[in-house]
């Protein structure tokens, strides 16, 4: 069974003059929960309307759960919830998700109830929808495209409108609906939160790739370490020397060096064959968020 759930080849679209997005490649692997991030106009929506059949590609191809099953079986295999979900605002939540699982043929009857208090809905099943707040409203949502148990999940901004307990919760659930063998495409702004849920993320800007990879290595790829030394021009002129390190820059009275911080070590151990000591010595942690912040902004400049 090919490992890839989700693959892309040179896949565009253009409206217009404006190119929505540009050849884009990837490979989303089985099992996992898979975070497409970009700023507004990037073309995240675009990439999972293509993905779906809702937008037809310019020019590029796309397979989903592997390169040899039709786009018929396997938009029935899948689940999506694109922007905010619209339901019938005087059933109720239960009813409501009963009459799309009627319509679409997915699942058991059972299956409804089960959904409703998987998403933390059980109290509020019998409500209209009209009365749902934007959060339950999300959550109704989450529970709908579940119908029917999809080997592939499409989320885009699932939190949106949550208070930070309903965040934590939905984040809990979105985590464990990504293991095992079904995948979730996530699209999301909240970086902290795709932090925490994602195994790996495709990061867009003015719809190039411009980074994917999982989310412990694109961190650590910009890992830093801050230090002063009793010779910070000799220091600077030995550490630039080192093959593993990427680089050295000043920073006032220390120096920062791009390189692993688990060879931190090494780096005094260098120093001191050269008579130059370390005073102070401390990690600059890399997050999600700025590393974002940092390959995004390099594809703007690139376009200027």
């Amino acid at each position: 069974m090919n490992n890839l759930i989700i693959q892309t080849q040179g896949l565009t679209k253009q409206f217009g003059r404006i190119l929505a997005v540009d050849q884009l490649s990837l490979e989303i692997p089985r099992g996992s929960v898979f975070g497409l991030l970009g700023p507004n106009g990037s073309g995240k929506t675009t990439v999972m309307g293509m993905l779906l059949g809702l937008v037809r590609p310019t020019s590029g191809r796309c397979w989903l759960l592997g390169p040899d099953t039709p786009q018929n079986d396997a938009l029935r295999r899948i689940g999506a919830m694109i922007e905010t979900p619209s339901f019938y605002p005087y059933l109720s939540g239960k009813r409501n998700l009963e009459y799309f699982q009627g319509i679409l043929g997915l699942g058991e009857p059972g299956e409804v109830d089960a959904l409703l208090e998987r998403v933390g809905l059980s109290d509020r099943a019998e409500d209209r929808y009209h009365t749902y707040s934007l959060g339950m409203k999300q959550r109704l949502g989450i529970a709908c495209s579940l119908l029917g148990e999809p080997e592939l999940l499409f989320l885009d901004e699932p939190t949106n409108g949550m208070d930070p307990a309903g965040m934590a919760e939905v984040r809990e659930l979105i985590r464990s609906l990504g293991n095992g063998d079904r995948t979730v495409l996530l699209s999301s702004h909240l970086l902290h939160e795709v932090e925490q849920v994602c195994d790996s993320v495709a990061i867009l800007s003015r719809g190039k790739l411009v980074a994917q990879g999982t989310v412990t290595d694109l961190i650590r790829s910009g890992e830093r370490v801050k230090l002063t030394t009793t010779k910070n021009d000799e220091a600077h002129r030995v550490l630039s020397g080192l093959a593993w390190v990427d680089d050295v820059t000043a920073d006032g009275p220390s120096l920062v060096v791009t390189a692993p911080v688990a060879r931190s070590w090494e780096l005094t151990a260098t120093l001191s064959q050269s008579q130059v000591y370390v005073t102070e010595m401390w990690p600059l942690q890399q997050s999600l968020e700025g590393y974002f912040l940092e390959v995004t902004s390099e594809g703007e400049e690139g376009q200027q």
